[in-house]
């Protein structure tokens, strides 16, 4: 069973109802280019996934048939709670790796850029985690744990993960001691030297206190959220390619062939001795630390929400009908969704040629009106062609709205 498919409109539900919490606290846990960005970075994730997720899939199934020294049944209640408890120790150290191997961080950082703290956060997810992550659970596989139960108790141990990206839920005394709160997971994605990598479990906290990797929030050290070397962008695709780039350069850099090699497999802020003597990079100052923030006009904010929310709507669709989709169908929906994002993200930055890219972004509608019904991705019939014609005159309309309001406000 798909459990995240049926907890979409929850989690939507869940966003609104902490904002109204914010605003009856008086308080400003979210701001619209950080939520848009956290939320576009996991339709990017999901809808990646549905090309992708063969990759955990196919390697599990390999290894528990040809692997496993033990046959589970899936008809027992024992084998549904060895599983969730065995996961979420595989989990426990996947996240680690992911904290302490520069590939592995590579694919996890996106988890950690946002400089803010609320339940969009959790959304934000990595959109090529399926590269390495899938080696971490195969020794499930060799215990024989059935691939339905896999797939089941993954999919529990994510929607768990949900509710503890709040500022609103204070420490919960012995609960804290076993699980995963949102206490806990708040010095998690902390940059505070304090709370650096720390806390890892997803569901059970009692692994970090076997493994010496416990912090807990102290109400004396504020936590400062983000990471040591900011995003600073609002773009879903560089946010997943940003430290791969970094890396690449820097073994680019590098004059040692080994250096090259390695340096993707040492420990996360590793780099050659000969590339940080030449290219020094410096941490900022936490105590001058200030949220990355681009002016925007409100209406060109409301215009990016509601272009976003046909992603979200494009994003759904695709988790839908992906058994009924074909591959192509798939691959174009992907396409259609990553280059969407990309450029609401560039909007959102207000660079200089954002407007030329959003007309390319409006124009490709009519290619994707002709392509879409060819490839499956939704039936031919004249609507299609009426809808994405209308759809994109009226966002013609709104960059017009937009471009006359700033205008007005620069005379």
């Amino acid at each position: 069973m798909d459990f995240i498919l049926y907890a979409v409109p929850f989690f939507f539900v869940l966003i609104a109802a902490e904002l109204l919490a914010d605003r009856w606290r008086g308080v400003s846990n979210y701001r619209v280019a950080d939520a848009i960005n956290s939320i576009s970075t996991g339709v990017l994730s999901t809808t990646t996934g549905l090309l992708t997720k063969g990759v955990g899939l196919v390697t599990y199934g390999f290894a528990l048939k040809h692997l496993a020294l033990f046959e589970l049944s899936a008809d027992n209640v024992w084998t549904w709670v060895f599983a969730f408890v065995f996961y979420d120790f595989c989990y426990y150290w996947l996240h680690r790796m992911g904290h302490e191997r520069n590939i592995l961080w590579a694919a996890h950082s996106v988890h950690h850029q946002s400089e803010d703290y609320n339940l969009s956060t959790a959304l934000r997810q990595t959109s090529t985690g399926f590269l390495l992550s899938w080696i971490f659970y195969l020794p499930m596989a060799v215990s024989g744990v059935p691939l339905l139960v896999f797939v089941s108790v993954a999919a529990l141990n994510l929607l768990y993960q949900f509710w503890v990206h709040t500022r609103h839920i204070p420490k919960l005394g012995w609960f804290e001691w076993f699980f995963v709160t949102p206490s806990n997971h708040r010095a998690h994605h902390a940059q505070n030297a304090l709370y650096m990598d720390r806390n890892y479990g997803g569901v059970f906290i009692i692994w970090d206190r076997l493994f010496g990797s416990f912090q807990e929030e102290d109400d004396n050290e504020p936590v400062i959220f983000g990471v040591t070397t900011p995003l600073a962008s609002w773009n879903p695709v560089w946010a997943n390619v940003q430290f791969y780039a970094q890396l690449w350069v820097d073994a680019r850099r590098a004059e040692s062939t080994r250096d090259k090699l390695r340096i993707w497999f040492m420990r996360t802020g590793w780099r050659p001795a000969d590339v940080a003597a030449r290219y020094p990079m410096n941490k900022p100052d936490l105590s001058q630390f200030r949220k990355f923030e681009v002016a925007l006009d409100g209406r060109q904010q409301l215009y990016v929400l509601l272009q976003f929310c046909i992603y979200i709507a494009l994003g759904s669709y695709l988790m839908n009908l992906e058994s009924k989709l074909p591959v192509a169908a798939l691959v174009s929906g992907w396409g259609a969704v990553a280059f969407g994002l990309f450029v609401l993200g560039v909007a959102l930055e207000n660079r200089p040629w954002a407007l030329k890219l959003e007309l390319v972004r409006l124009a490709s509608n009519l290619p994707l009106a002709w392509l879409a019904p060819m490839v499956g991705l939704w039936p031919a019939s004249a609507l299609g062609w009426v809808g994405l014609l209308s759809y994109s005159l009226l966002s013609g309309v709104g960059i017009y709205c937009c471009r006359s309001r700033i205008t007005r406000l620069a005379s």
